[in-house]
């Protein structure tokens, strides 16, 4: 695997940290802001990787990845720095609690899934469906919801939060993933003409590979996201599983999936119809996420008090 990108991307985004550092007479970057600016540093690797399928230039495909490296990066220092700030706040709790921070982890599983894959394949492309995703997400964290740091309520004083949390959005990040190479399996052409853009996408045969293959590792980490949530749920509520809607929403993603992989391996099922599971799954991975939090009443309810 080459390591030009994820190098050149560590040293843009030290360049970047020290402009902010100097511009704010500090060492120490807040956070939030920091954490807004990765919302255009994905925005722009994505234009970027747009560029490079379009007018299929290398060196623009190049400084996307770079881009997107320094975004994750960025990202990561960001979250280290709420982590930090809430130690300087006298709370000390890893930032997984509430719904900024969640969409913050969301956003960097998304994105370092992609550039793992990335890495592994080589194909640059895709970067033009993932990165704007994690950009969406960034956005809404940091100008939709609510960025204090604040002390955890009681039932999240559990270091099980950190697992739990931490297993279900690599999970969520690898079904993000999955979902954009749905869709652009169900857009490219099978014959695609030696004149359209398409040409340049991985074939489909590659594309229903690494979908079946993300959908395996997210219902890995879905897996034991839930059963960490039931260890957790028995600890803070004296029960493994309540029927909440969170925790029946997520079963009904986790049989989802589960149906994806049964049909995979004892049917056959490939191309269109493993694109369209990998489209309705991450619709109820999202229905789990905000759709409950929002919509319906439960134990799981701090997206809520954002």
């Amino acid at each position: 695997m080459r390591a030009k990108e994820p190098l050149s991307g560590l040293v843009l985004a030290g360049v970047v940290y020290l402009l902010l550092a100097l511009k704010g007479h500090s060492l120490w970057v807040s956070h939030s802001y920091l954490l807004s600016l990765v919302t255009f540093i994905y925005l722009a690797a994505g234009a970027g990787y747009l560029l490079h399928w379009i007018f299929t230039w290398r060196g623009m495909g190049f400084l996307a990845s770079t881009v997107a490296w320094s975004g994750l990066i960025l990202n990561t220092v960001g979250w280290a720095l709420r982590w930090w700030e809430s130690h300087q706040l006298g709370y000390g709790h890893i930032p997984l609690s509430n719904l900024y921070e969640s969409l913050i982890f969301f956003a960097w599983a998304t994105m370092a899934v992609y550039l793992f894959l990335e890495l592994k394949f080589q194909g640059k492309i895709l970067g033009t469906f993932v990165a704007p995703v994690a950009s969406l997400i960034m956005a809404y964290a940091s100008f939709g919801t609510n960025t204090d740091i604040e002390p955890l309520v009681p039932a999240l004083r559990s270091n099980w939060l950190t697992a739990h949390v931490i297993t279900c959005f690599l999970g969520y990040g690898a079904f993000a993933v999955a979902f954009g190479m749905g869709i652009v399996y169900l857009l490219r052409p099978h014959h695609p003409s030696p004149k359209s853009l398409w040409q340049y996408v991985p074939g489909k045969e590659t594309l229903d590979n690494l979908m079946y293959k993300l959908i395996l590792f997210g219902f890995f980490w879905l897996t034991v996201g839930i059963i960490t949530g039931a260890v957790w749920a028995d600890q803070a509520w004296g029960s493994y599983w309540s029927w909440d809607p969170k925790e029946t929403w997520s079963l009904i993603t986790w049989f989802i999936y589960a149906a994806a992989i049964h049909a995979r391996l004892t049917r056959g099922w490939t191309g269109k119809r493993m694109a369209a599971l990998a489209v309705i799954g991450f619709f109820a991975v999202l229905f789990t996420y905000f759709g409950v939090n929002f919509w319906l009443s439960g134990l799981h309810s701090y997206a809520t008090s954002s």
